[in-house]
């Protein structure tokens, strides 16, 4: 397999350039080492764990745009490993190859089942699982796509619909807040989300029904930006449309 990845990193170069941040979880050195090196010379950002549990760390600390993880390992395994992903907010949504030795049907079948977004066996052609991350990124990219930011004319309905969801949210939490069942209702949440104090202040008008150019007025700043802040914010939180981060951020106490 080694020898293979070489090959393969002769005939594709350098590749693409990218700023893609992937994780890769195998015990099994020797293959990890080789899959870290194309991937670099693919132009991808690499962290490695030799485990599930070092994974999640990394995970949790890194943020990576996807993971490529092993079936067979000890201790945690890899459909441990994804349930966990799959059960926790931030990584509902992250692009989840396993890349295995398990191969047969079955074994595809339930690696589907589980939520993995592609099964790659061993041995593999390490173009196709480029080729696949690079799919599996694009179409995150574009489900994560600031409205107009491509110079297409922002979809200004369905904004204005994630704004008056937002709004109905805020008007349900503010009666719960003066209702008698509050108290009972707040739980603390487990969940720490590292913001930077800009990422705070968008997150904070996003959650009060803002939109774009009226977030930018009020940090004397491009909308650009604003949809630069916007689109980070979905990717520390695992949420895809406005409405789903602030009911996020109210759930889990990141915003007032």
């Amino acid at each position: 397999m080694s020898a293979q990845l070489s090959k393969a990193k002769e005939k594709s170069g350098k590749g693409m350039p990218m700023s893609a941040h992937i994780l890769l979880v195998d015990d099994e050195p020797g293959l990890r080492e080789a899959v870290q090196a194309y991937l670099e010379d693919s132009g991808f950002k690499v962290d490695v764990a030799s485990n599930a549990e070092r994974g999640w760390e990394l995970v949790q600390q890194k943020l990576p745009d996807l993971v490529i993880s092993d079936i067979m390992m000890p201790q945690v395994d890899g459909y441990q490993f994804l349930k966990r992903l799959r059960e926790d907010p931030r990584f509902k949504a992250l692009p989840v190859v396993f890349l295995t030795a398990r191969g047969m049907t079955c074994d595809r079948i339930s690696g589907y089942q589980a939520g993995c977004d592609a099964y790659i066996s061993k041995p593999f052609d390490p173009d196709e699982l480029v080729a696949i991350v690079k799919n599996l990124l694009e179409r995150r990219a574009a489900a994560r796509q600031p409205a107009g930011s491509n110079g297409e004319n922002p979809n200004i309905a369905d904004l204005a619909n994630q704004i008056a969801e937002i709004r109905d949210l805020l008007t349900g939490r503010n009666a719960i807040l003066q209702g008698s069942r509050y108290a009972n209702a707040q739980t603390p949440s487990p969940i720490k989300v590292d913001l930077t104090p800009r990422e705070q202040s968008v997150l904070d008008l996003v959650a009060k029904g803002l939109m774009n150019k009226e977030i930018a007025r009020h940090l004397d700043t491009s909308v650009r930006n604003v949809e630069k802040y916007v689109s980070r914010l979905f990717s520390k939180t695992g949420t895809n449309s406005r409405t789903e981060l602030v009911r996020f951020a109210l759930e889990h106490g990141l915003t007032k």
